[in-house]
């Protein structure tokens, strides 16, 4: 995905507040061999680029005054109750270095999983995300999840995925030092089914490991 940035010179909260004025995004991109920079951003563009996911966890193409260069989005900041982006961060990638970013989960095959069809439980989607590390040209735009299998009253692991060639996730420890069990979807009882409380509010039950 492609967007359009331009150097920014004058910095500071006063000349930030001028450019939101004026339509425009102050920002930074950092990392790699150069120094961070100031840029700014066109907010129409980048607003709407924001509310694809794939401009979240994809390489992304900046074109800073005619050159190209790879980045990855690391941070936006909006307006508390206006739909404005008010900052975004970006980070230069080396093609020859691994990065750690987050990919989001697509759960599929709920609806024909004997949990739903034979026991009429509803699936919670746990985690909606992944933290993984790889190398650029390796980085997925997400990870499918097969819930095709799931029956009553059971989870789906972490380990029950096949992850892209490539991309290893990133472990999430468990008290004692043992890697936790993560749980991506759990098929719980309808509320008022028969599951007990925490099952019914679509909680994960406690000792099935948990995420940092």
């Amino acid at each position: 995905m492609q967007f359009n940035a331009t150097t920014r010179s004058v910095k500071g909260t006063s000349a930030s507040r001028r450019l939101r004025h004026a339509g425009r995004v102050p920002a930074i991109v950092y990392g790699g061999n150069a120094e961070p920079l100031s840029i700014e951003l066109d907010h129409n563009e980048i607003f709407h680029a924001l509310r694809k996911e794939d401009f979240h966890s994809s390489i992304l193409d900046m074109q800073l005054e005619g050159k190209g260069q790879q980045v990855l989005l690391r941070a936006v900041q909006w307006h508390p109750y206006k739909p404005l982006v008010l900052h975004v961060d970006f980070q230069r990638v080396d093609a020859a270095q691994t990065i750690t970013t987050k990919v989001p989960l697509h759960f599929i095959n709920g609806d024909v999983s004997p949990a739903v069809k034979l026991g009429g439980q509803i699936i919670s989607q746990v985690v909606t995300e992944l933290e993984v590390t790889c190398l650029p040209s390796d980085l997925p735009k997400f990870i499918e999840v097969d819930l095709a299998n799931l029956e009553s009253g059971g989870n789906v692991f972490l380990e029950d995925i096949t992850l892209p060639e490539g991309v290893k996730h990133i472990a999430h420890v468990a008290h004692g030092g043992a890697e936790s069990k993560l749980v991506l979807a759990a098929a719980l009882s309808k509320p008022g089914g028969g599951g007990d409380d925490g099952e019914a509010d679509g909680e994960a039950p406690a000792d099935e490991g948990t995420t940092e």
